[in-house]
């Protein structure tokens, strides 16, 4: 049993493409750990062209200058664009002074969701 465990292991090792091709995060603006003048859009560039309607973001404010206790505060409103590799999320004003924590989420053409996140900071 653990012979051919091994040998379907190996086998699906040698397969072109298999597994391997999951998209990753390229660039992104405002980048991961940034400071940067109060942004009305931010993008994100991946490795691989993703289904659209199964891909997204989510965008929280954390911190608040002059609050010490801010609750995270989810960010509604904005539209999001997909163009080939490049999704947009495009805002209906200028981003606050603060902190935020990026979620995003994508499916890729083989099926399998990939996510991550990042922060970045508004002065």
């Amino acid at each position: 049993m653990t012979r051919l465990f091994l040998t379907a292991a190996a086998f699906a090792l040698t397969l072109p493409g298999v597994a391997s091709a999951h998209s990753k995060l390229l660039s992104s603006t405002p980048a991961a750990n940034a400071t940067v003048a109060k942004p009305t859009r931010l993008t994100l560039t991946f490795s691989e062209t993703f289904l659209a309607p199964l891909s997204g973001a989510e965008l929280v404010m954390t911190g608040m200058p002059g609050m010490a206790n801010h609750d995270p505060m989810p960010i509604k409103g904005f539209k999001t664009a997909v163009e080939g590799k490049t999704m947009t999320l495009t805002f209906p004003r200028a981003l606050p002074a603060g902190s935020y924590d990026l979620k995003w989420h994508i499916v890729g053409a083989d099926q399998h969701k990939m996510e991550g996140g990042y922060s970045f900071k508004v002065k």
